[in-house]
């Protein structure tokens, strides 16, 4: 694999920001993530990106197909193992005089936690659909957080060259199940399964693919004007264009200065067709995420105030990672920067500490592989090695102090406690739990009763469990036991509540480690219910609703 680091070549950043201000180079940055249900493509698509940028030299797979290795965003072996992407991954890039910020999000329920702090990160997302299947369960919900966030969303509907749903049966679910007017800027020419190429809305022109072998290669393309597709396409061409002119009667036309607002305020999608694994309509897509999404703009602070881009450095720290590379065992803190320029061995301040934080190591993100970078500016993500004072959600700045607003945990509804399987690893089990809790990779929770050497495990789902359990033992030599706990429910309570609940039947107040709020934790609704109505006066707050939307 080749790799090209955005920051190779000074003279090109130049090319659009000649003043070198962080104002200047801002607007050449394009951060954005891809989400999706599980299956629909979504690693697959992000390769396919990263190929089409010319910064890979040829595309992985899901693992196992074709004897390929997997996708460079799936570093994890577990990952690699079981197809899916179980941690969110940044690829970082240059394409057309512009710096991509690429982050891979993972599609299963299971992490929606992990894919929720991303979106904290980014200006803009793609929504990937699966050509068959539409909107899905786990797509509606990283919308519902996108548009919580007030992150513009474009669609790309995947895996058109399988059989799959009419196209317009497609935009028109996005309409009435999100609420976002459906633009198309690409429309297929055939059915799904019978594919011939893409229409170009704005010239009216058709591109027609023809696919590299196992897709791992750029398609090649064949651009046809009008007239040559009528006289080649038939009737599949006079059904593509006519389903064109009944959307543009309805006002779906993605050409004008309002169309454009409507996308950036989140109430329009763009819309486009392709397929990730055979490399069609990728390169489309790419050059749309340069020309419609939003550059980094001034953040809203905890205080309701906006860093200008122009300020002096501050940036939010939305991931910790440890054991990226395994040689080393090192941990690295992912930084969106917010305002201002980064430059390698600047002196931060940690605001959650006031405390100094020096930046010797700092590095460009690509999946597993890292390069040493020297500056960087808003949009851009940096990956702090060594980070251990860093948690999800934390802020860092430079001579002005700023607070961005936390990133607040999902409400977890599995619990299990955890024991070392072995006596002797019980030194490195509570390292590694200390670790993995503070990467945000599961939330710990600790009471007397049961104290340090079984705390009890607090999940979004019980994947998370498996990937607590893979990595103490393979990062720790810790390998555990789990015992699941019946509680689906947690409550936020203080001092008086956890008194009067501690002697209650079926009910267990425990210390969140990280943060030291009390949890109460409930076997059902009804239960919940029950104290509730018995002790109105007490103390229960929902962390963030129950479904993984905040």
């Amino acid at each position: 694999m080749t790799v090209a680091s955005p920051h190779a070549d000074p003279g090109e950043r130049d090319t659009a920001g000649p003043d070198g201000s962080p104002s200047g180079e801002a607007r050449r940055r394009r951060t954005f993530a891809v989400i999706s249900h599980p299956d629909a493509g979504k690693s697959t698509l992000t390769e396919a990106l990263a190929l089409h940028a010319e910064v890979i030299s040829a595309a992985g797979a899901v693992h196992g197909k074709g004897g390929r290795k997997g996708v460079t965003s799936d570093w994890m072996d577990m990952e690699r193992e079981r197809g899916i992407s179980v941690t969110s991954a940044v690829l970082q890039f240059a394409y057309r005089d512009h710096v991509i910020n690429l982050l891979d999000t993972p599609g299963h329920g299971d992490f929606s936690e992990d894919t929720y702090r991303v979106l904290a990160a980014v200006d803009a997302a793609v929504m990937l659909l699966d050509a068959a299947r539409g909107l899905e369960p786990q797509t509606l919900k990283l919308f519902d957080v996108c548009r919580a966030r007030g992150v513009p969303v474009l669609t790309f509907v995947n895996k058109w060259d399988r059989p799959g749903r009419e196209p317009l049966e497609l935009v028109d679910e996005v309409e009435q199940r999100i609420g976002l007017r459906p633009m198309p800027i690409t429309w297929p020419v055939g059915i799904a399964g019978d594919f011939h190429g893409l229409v170009e809305r704005a010239d009216g022109t058709m591109r027609r693919f023809t696919r590299a072998a196992h897709g791992a290669s750029r398609a090649a393309e064949e651009r046809l004007d009008a007239d040559r597709a009528a006289a080649e396409e038939g009737v599949d061409w006079e059904r593509a264009t006519e389903e064109l002119e009944l959307l543009g009667e309805v006002g779906a036309a993605f050409d004008t200065p309002e169309a454009m607002a409507a996308f950036h305020d989140g109430t329009a999608t763009p819309v486009m067709f392709g397929a990730a694994l055979s490399n069609i309509g990728v390169a489309r897509l790419l050059d749309a995420l340069v020309e419609l999404a939003p550059p980094p703009a001034p953040r809203p602070s905890a205080t309701g105030d906006e860093r200008p881009i122009d300020a002096p450095f501050s940036g939010l720290v939305f991931k910790v990672q440890a054991s990226m590379d395994k040689s080393h065992r090192d941990r690295v803190a992912f930084v969106r920067i917010c305002s201002g320029r980064f430059e390698r061995g600047m002196v931060l301040t940690h605001d959650a500490t006031g405390r100094p934080f020096a930046t010797k190591y700092a590095q460009a993100m690509f999946g597993r592989d890292r390069s040493t970078i020297e500056e960087a500016f808003p949009g851009d993500i940096v990956g702090l090695v060594n980070a251990t004072a860093l948690r999800p959600g934390d802020t860092l700045w430079s001579e002005k102090p700023v607070t961005f607003p936390t990133i607040p945990s999902f409400a977890p509804e599995h619990f299990s406690v955890a024991r070392v399987a072995d006596a002797s690893k019980t030194k490195q089990f509570r390292k590694g739990i200390e670790q993995l809790d503070s990467e945000g990779v599961i939330q710990v929770l600790s009471s007397d009763l049961r104290g340090d050497q079984a705390p009890v495990l607090a999940a979004v789902g019980p994947l998370q469990f498996e990937v607590v359990a893979a990595r103490l033992a393979d990062e720790f030599s810790a390998p555990i036991k789990l015992e699941r706990l019946d509680y689906t429910l947690a409550r936020r309570t203080d001092a008086a509540g956890a008194d009067a609940l501690r002697s209650a039947i079926g009910i267990e107040v425990l210390t969140r480690r990280a943060d030291g709020e009390l949890l109460a934790l409930f076997p059902h609704k009804w239960r919940l219910q029950a104290v509730t109505q018995n002790q109105p006066d007490l103390t229960l707050e929902p962390l963030i609703a129950e479904g993984a939307t905040p």
